[in-house]
């Protein structure tokens, strides 16, 4: 498993593989200290509470960066706009069209990742990923504005 947290000084990404025998990381950065709890299932790859804060509420998604994302979006939409204004008004949804297809292939192809509704902490290469689930808006905004712990357990109605 590789761990990726975020420096709560700097903002900077703080990578490590798990060992139980560590009990801080440093930022490479700014050189800030952060404690962290793990245990053998950690080396193992299991996931089952957060080496950076202890919770247990994770929820897993594709492994592609957010900002790259909303730029492409972005140039996009502005294609678009272009494209409107010319004599390709017809083909103005064409730059949409071609945004989908290309994000329908990134997500077939790149692997998916858990990360922890507290500490937004990211966890690759998890072994027991089917065990987790999928992000829930709902678990986020308790989690978030209440400091709600589900304890690992999933939010369900019936």
């Amino acid at each position: 498993m590789e761990i990726t947290l975020t420096c709560e000084e700097c903002g900077s990404a703080v990578s490590f593989h798990p060992n139980k025998e560590v009990s801080e990381v440093e930022c490479q950065i700014c050189h800030t200290k952060a404690p962290v709890k793990m245990n053998e299932e950690h080396e193992q790859g299991i996931l089952r509470d957060c080496p950076c804060c202890e919770r247990k509420d994770f929820y897993k998604q594709k492994d592609f960066n957010r900002k790259i994302g909303v730029m492409l979006f972005v140039v996009a939409a502005l294609a678009t706009l272009y494209m409107a204004t010319t004599q390709y008004a017809p083909y103005s949804v064409a730059p949409f069209i071609i945004l989908y297809v290309f994000d329908f292939a990134l997500f077939k192809r790149l692997p998916p990742v858990v990360i922890c509704y507290k500490c937004h902490t990211i966890f690759r290469k998890v072994s027991n990923i089917s065990e987790i689930y999928d992000f829930n808006h709902e678990m986020n905004d308790r989690i978030v504005y209440s400091d709600h712990d589900f304890k690992g357990e999933q939010l369900d109605h019936h």
